[in-house]
């Protein structure tokens, strides 16, 4: 039998459970089997019927699977909480985004803004330009991807600013996190894992479900741009 488990997780904690994958397997003998996608993908295909032991989804996004029976709402815990931030290729300057005024400056300024469609980074910075009134302008020129990391469009010199969850900013080479959009303008997203309830290894993903909630995980966690 595969001694594994299967994780479905958003891309936010991609980079730390890649990071932990090996270091679990030595000491659990359980090799961590993962996909990631955003959220609200991850949601679709749940619905859809794909199987998984463990699920790491926004806080939201779980509670909307127990809410439904799929998840086991006596395992959810909370692993870490993540902000949306700004990056530039790598040796750019660094706009000032440390105010409202600095921020909208800087989006304006820029040639092209990349950002996220379905996750939970690209909604909230959809409704940040709304609210500052530059949604229109920046649209005209935004790099709107569907789906993976808005930074490799830095890389590729399709966009001169980025912007998502900065623990997934941080998976890609070549490039620099300015820092996190202002604190006053963001609600920090929520990552929390459960157990799926159609799950054939409940003990095995209650194990995994534990170290991931441990102290030990919380280094890492911080070296990937999340805070336990």
């Amino acid at each position: 039998m595969d001694n594994s488990v299967r994780v479905l997780s958003t891309l936010a904690l991609k980079g730390a459970v890649a990071r932990l994958a090996a270091a679990y397997q030595a000491a659990s003998g359980a090799r961590i089997d993962a996909d990631f996608a955003p959220t609200l993908a991850l949601l679709e295909r749940l619905r859809g019927g794909e199987a998984a032991d463990l699920v790491i989804l926004t806080r939201e996004g779980l509670d909307e699977m127990t809410g439904e029976g799929r998840v086991a709402r006596e395992s959810v815990v909370d692993l870490a909480r993540s902000y949306v931030g700004v990056a530039v290729r790598a040796g750019a300057a660094h706009p000032d985004i440390a105010s409202e005024a600095a921020l909208r400056a800087a989006l304006l300024g820029a040639r092209a803004v990349a950002y996220s469609r379905l996750g939970a980074s690209g909604i909230l910075f959809a409704r940040l330009i709304a609210r500052l009134g530059i949604a229109e302008a920046i649209n005209a020129r935004a790099v709107i991807i569907p789906v993976g990391f808005t930074a490799e469009r830095l890389v590729t010199g399709e966009a001169e600013l980025a912007i998502q969850q900065i623990s997934e900013l941080k998976q890609i080479g070549g490039i620099e996190v300015v820092g996190p959009i202002p604190l006053g303008l963001q609600t920090p997203a929520v990552f929390s894992a459960g157990r799926m309830s159609a799950s054939q290894r409940r003990e095995a993903a209650d194990h995994l479900l534990r170290y991931l909630a441990s102290a030990a995980v919380a280094p890492v966690l911080r070296e990937t741009g999340l805070e336990p």
